[in-house]
């Protein structure tokens, strides 16, 4: 066993009755010597550039080869040597150290599993934090359909926000009852994502020649909700009849019975001619709407990106 004196500032162990520390040159004794009742004081060692390097956000230490802070999440830029500590009003006084990352924090994300379990936890105590596929704190590398960087979460005016910043799939946050659902844009139930489109007017005249175009007849409804498939392929339309369509496994409108992420009554849209409301049935997986550019987050809310999905917990 290694005995010796351990630095209270970067953790170094020196042998035994070294007044310093090798690395940061802290003070290693409880008291400094005097003089004149004056706590001596001595020019601290040079920080070691091949150290580990205290973050300024949050106070952990960063690997020299390391870009981001794992504590917080701040980008290596932001991580400077820690300054030499001041000299103490009184004999004997120590510092009081940062207690840890998640006191400076004000919300976290935890991924979960397929399992349906907790996973990794991510810490938001910085100001901003992109994740995506490469070089993003928030990283997951190994997800096809997460863009480079894909979205970023960041707090304004004491609320975290999640931003799309650009990216190909875009974010989806689980509804909470009834919320607006703008023509065109995208949703989730399950494995589908679906999209609304209105149903554009078709001039049934005949030809040049005077020839009507004979076919189906044409079903009545200002709506049709359309699968959209991975690749960019266009799956199933459904044009509907009425002003209120219902989706699900079963006995609905629209029913996806080899899905199993989605409930027997998962969710309904409802059409008033002018306003379309989207409403999750209390399913058990929820329904994701796609953000159209950022969206303020609460504590319980799912975020889903690529093949993740995240809770957001507010600490």
């Amino acid at each position: 066993m290694d005995i010796g004196l351990v630095c209270d500032q970067c953790s170094t162990l020196s042998a035994m009755g070294t007044p310093r520390c090798v690395r940061c040159g802290s003070s290693l004794a409880l008291e400094e010597e005097t003089r004149v009742g004056t706590p001596a004081l001595r020019a601290p060692a040079p920080a070691d550039p091949t150290a580990s390097q205290p973050c300024v956000e949050c106070g952990e230490l960063v690997p020299p080869n390391h870009r981001f802070c794992g504590g917080c999440g701040a980008r290596v830029d932001a991580v400077r040597p820690r300054p030499a500590p001041a000299a103490p009003a009184e004999k004997g006084t120590r510092r009081t150290m940062f207690f840890g990352a998640m006191q400076a924090a004000r919300a976290k994300l935890t991924l979960i599993r397929g399992d349906g379990l907790d996973g990794v936890s991510f810490t938001l105590a910085g100001e901003e934090h992109l994740a995506g596929r490469v070089d993003c704190p928030i990283l997951f590398p190994d997800d096809p359909f997460l863009s480079p960087v894909h979205a970023n979460f960041f707090y304004r005016d004491g609320k975290l926000v999640v931003r799309d910043e650009g990216s190909a799939n875009g974010v989806f946050v689980r509804i909470a009852g009834q919320v607006d659902l703008p023509l065109g844009n995208r949703f989730l139930v399950g494995e589908q994502m679906l999209e609304v489109e209105l149903v554009p007017a078709i001039d049934e005249g005949a030809i040049e020649d005077g020839t009507y175009f004979f076919a189906s007849p044409r079903r009545g409804g200002d709506l049709r909700i359309v699968q959209r498939l991975r690749g960019g392929d266009t799956g199933f339309t459904y044009g509907a009849l009425g002003a209120t369509i219902r989706i699900g496994r079963e006995g609905n409108d629209i029913d996806f019975p080899d899905d199993p992420f989605i409930s027997g009554h998962h969710a309904h849209l409802a059409w008033d001619g002018a306003h379309l409301t989207l409403t999750d049935l209390g399913s058990k997986n929820g329904t994701f709407l796609r953000i159209t550019h950022e969206r303020t987050l609460v504590h319980g809310d799912y975020v889903f990106m690529g093949q993740q999905l995240l809770r957001v917990e507010i600490v």
